[in-house]
């Protein structure tokens, strides 16, 4: 280590890791198990901070999110990982083999390796209620919590190909469906979206949402803005996504890294970007998500 100008020792690591879920602490764990330095930086900002349990997890039947993210930093520190609660605000290159990571509280951190796992951000339907059901009765993710709405009142918040696919994927479990775009155009470009829908008898309204009525965690109906009420018991929304680093400069867009035109970051077989020696890993990149 050496002294910063303020006093304070600046750290040097064979490997940072920007994001503490479940993929930036699963490189921790096997670097660590290696021998490697490592140290792991998180915001403490978990893309899904309200799901209720993660279902379909080996071993592990609805174990919090937290919990396990808990577990993971247990194992971390057991391995000698350094783990730092903190805001990456910026990373610069010095060479092929030397990284330096601007942190918001804390000293800059020196890495020869870096491995960006910031994950991705939900963006949110706009609809009042909907922050008091999120992970009970509301909820993105068909795989995770379609078994919960078997044969029930099910309402999907959403528009255009997304929300069809997301309404077609739940009658598995159920077949009382309603699609609502809230007030957008309900973007059934393509024949065989509206011919899919009518097989099923999925109705689509375009009527603005005023809120959805609830009584803690229970969904009683969505309420609209001309007045009519729509029973409901579960709500699943066909939300946008983008990188956590969408806005501003990320670290991403600032060490050059290739994205593809979902601006996910492109990597090859092993994980490494277009940057040598920069790493990218779990929601950041293109293929499947995790609930953790």
């Amino acid at each position: 280590m050496t002294q910063a100008t303020d006093g304070r020792s600046e750290q040097y690591f064979d490997v940072a890791i920007v994001g503490g879920g479940p993929a930036g602490l699963s490189a921790a764990i096997w670097l660590g198990r290696y021998l490697h330095s490592v140290v792991l930086v998180d915001s403490g900002d978990p893309r899904n901070w309200e799901t209720r349990g993660i279902n379909g997890f080996l071993g592990l039947p609805g174990i919090r999110p937290p919990e396990i993210r808990e577990r993971g930093r247990e194992e971390c520190r057991s391995l000698g990982v350094t783990l730092i609660d903190d805001v990456a605000v910026r990373a610069t290159q010095h060479g092929e083999e030397a990284f330096t990571l601007g942190l918001e509280e804390h000293v800059d951190v020196h890495a020869r390796r870096l491995l960006v796992a910031i994950g991705l951000r939900d963006l949110w339907p706009d609809v009042p209620g909907l922050e008091h059901i999120y992970g009970a009765n509301a909820h993105v993710c068909p795989d995770c919590d379609g078994y919960a709405c078997r044969d029930r009142k099910t309402v999907v918040l959403g528009a255009g190909r997304r929300a069809v696919g997301l309404a077609l994927t739940l009658t598995t479990w159920t077949r009382d469906i309603v699609i609502c775009t809230d007030g957008e155009p309900p973007e059934l470009d393509r024949p065989e979206y509206c011919e899919k829908l009518d097989a099923l008898n999925i109705p689509v309204l375009t009527e603005p949402i005023k809120r959805v009525t609830h009584d803690g965690e229970r969904i009683y109906s969505i309420e609209f803005d001309n007045g009519m009420c729509l029973d409901a018991d579960k709500v699943f929304f066909a939300i946008g996504q983008e990188p956590a680093d969408a806005f501003g400069d990320g670290l991403c867009t600032q060490l050059g890294c290739e994205r593809d035109e979902a601006g996910s970051v492109v990597v090859d077989a092993h994980g490494h970007t277009s940057v040598r020696n920069v790493f990218a890993a779990g929601d950041i990149t293109p293929g499947p998500q995790l609930a953790v």
